[in-house]
């Protein structure tokens, strides 16, 4: 198949990168230093489990899955290239 400028693996490249920068972004997200024992946004006492499971925890699950929900964003790129995705 004819790529004009893109070398062959050009493609696989691009989806790579855009992994790897996701990886990347959800590595920072993660929350640092100690974690609270109450949450910071409603003030829900956060269990230990999920204290010793994630340090730094600042969220009850409640808060951060409303968070995580806000904060989701489609992602703006055609990876099958057919028209039946374009369309959708």
């Amino acid at each position: 198949m004819a790529s004009g400028w893109a070398g062959d693996s050009a493609v696989q490249d691009q989806i790579a990168d855009s992994i790897a920068d996701e990886v990347t972004r959800a590595q920072n997200a993660l929350p640092t230093g100690e974690s609270l024992h109450e949450c910071e946004e409603c003030g829900a006492p956060i269990p230990e489990a999920r204290r010793k499971a994630l340090p730094g925890v600042r969220l009850c699950v409640a808060c951060q899955e409303a968070r995580d929900r806000d904060q989701s964003v489609a992602t703006p790129y055609n990876r099958r290239g057919n028209k039946a995705s374009q369309l959708r």
